[in-house]
């Protein structure tokens, strides 16, 4: 039997879920909304398992997926509002381009405002702020009148947004201020180890504690003996940092020493610099005031914005404190672009010597963000074969690369190694 016209129009179209989430992360990242690929896989998971009946379940999964912050609110609702509740219409794009919609109207009915809670300090509600730019492309713009028209939603990502993504090469003076304050709040936290120091537990399946039960039972003075068990304590491994301060890593080095200052600060960290030769800064960026101790580490280093020689610095460094008990087990981290001027066999000879020492070795090339790059730079190619980890570090965003490594997270790692 031949199905009806009403029928067929009461039909609902379905769209794939892999489809959907991909084509509205797209539209989201091009309005300026940080969303990684695995977001779109994720939303395509949650609407397989709980498929949307309305725009309204659809708005929520969408949001649970994708926000991971309140100030992300306005551009999502407007881009949800945009794509899927007909925020944009296109054949009222040449009258809305030349009045502006009036209060109440459709238009800005659609726009979600988000809850008083939801709102950060200061932020305006959403009705106040500046809603994303909708721009048309259709039968006038390319001046063919049967072409399909299309939206594309533009927005201008927050300034907190924009300098998380941004490189560290490209700030000003002030926006490098602002990214060295929030490096030097990064948390970094190495694996942890087991001590050789024990402390009691209660459990049998620990290991029995002889000297301890037999101290109890000297002191007991009675012939009932009742056994003690101790565990080995778990402790954080050591964390070292070098960082390279010579004149092709000047763009970068000065967010770089506020990761380090933030280090010593929280996580107990070691930091060096080198750029003709090592110097220790560890006392100078236990300071509290990172202008002071930017300066007094500025001091300590005369050689800061000079040459390069890694391999000789990484030698004092194994020689004078690596093989004294700081790298041993530690986890080493070297900022550096890997542009030296000496052999890169010795560059080689020395980084198998830290290999032997630590724990883990992450290079950190702000150079590897470029596009296309390669190591093969002299020093880079010889250093890489003995690092467990190379990330870029190139911008905030990128330093969350750096923090995982640090941790040992994923599959981040090159080679395995652990002693």
């Amino acid at each position: 039997m031949a199905r009806t016209r009403q029928d067929t129009a009461a039909a609902p179209p379905t769209v794939e879920a892999a489809t959907l989430s991909a084509a509205f992360v797209t539209a989201l990242r091009r309005a300026g909304l940080s969303c990684s690929p695995d977001r779109a896989v994720r939303l395509a998971e949650a609407l397989r398992l709980i498929p949307p009946t309305d725009v309204e379940r659809l708005y929520w999964a969408s949001r649970v997926v994708l926000v991971s912050a309140h100030g992300q609110l306005p551009v999502f609702d407007a881009v949800f509002s945009a794509v899927f509740r007909g925020g944009f219409v296109p054949s009222a794009h040449r009258t809305s381009a030349a009045r502006p919609s009036p209060p109440g109207s459709p238009e800005q009915a659609h726009a979600r405002p988000s809850p008083a809670g939801d709102r950060t300090p200061g932020q305006a509600p959403a009705s106040q702020q500046t809603a994303p730019a909708v721009a048309c492309a259709g039968p006038d713009a390319n001046g063919d009148p049967n072409a399909p028209e299309r939206e594309a939603v533009l927005a201008m990502a927050s300034t907190e947004e924009r300098l998380h993504g941004m490189s560290f090469a490209q700030l000003t003076e002030a926006e490098v201020l602002e990214i060295r304050r929030l490096a030097s709040r990064l948390l970094l936290a190495t694996p942890t180890r087991l001590s050789r120091r024990t402390r009691k537990s209660s459990h049998s399946s620990a290991r029995l504690d002889v000297r301890a039960t037999v101290r109890a039972a000297r002191r007991s003075g009675t012939g009932t003996t009742r056994l003690l068990y101790a565990r080995r304590r778990e402790q954080r491994r050591k964390l070292v940092m070098l960082c390279d301060v010579s004149g092709s890593m000047e763009p970068y080095a000065r967010i770089f020493v506020s990761l380090l200052q933030g280090a010593v600060a929280t996580a107990g960290a070691e930091a060096f610099v080198f750029s003709t030769r090592l110097t220790r800064l560890t006392r100078q960026l236990g300071l509290r005031d990172p202008d002071t101790a930017l300066a007094r580490a500025a001091e300590a280093a005369p050689d800061w914005a000079g040459g390069t020689r890694i391999a000789d610095s990484i030698r004092h460094f194994v020689d004078e404190h690596g093989r004294r008990g700081l790298a041993r087990g530690a986890v080493v981290v070297i900022f550096s672009d890997g542009w030296a001027q000496e052999d890169p066999a010795q560059v080689a000879a020395q980084m198998a010597r830290l290999r032997r020492l630590a724990h883990r070795i992450i290079w950190v090339n702000p150079r590897k963000a470029a596009p296309h790059y390669q190591p093969l730079v002299g020093g880079m190619a010889a250093a890489l074969p003995y690092c467990d980890a190379f990330v870029s570090g190139h911008s905030y965003t990128a330093l969350a690369e750096v923090a995982a490594a640090i941790r040992g997270d994923g599959q981040s790692s090159l080679k395995g190694r652990g002693n």
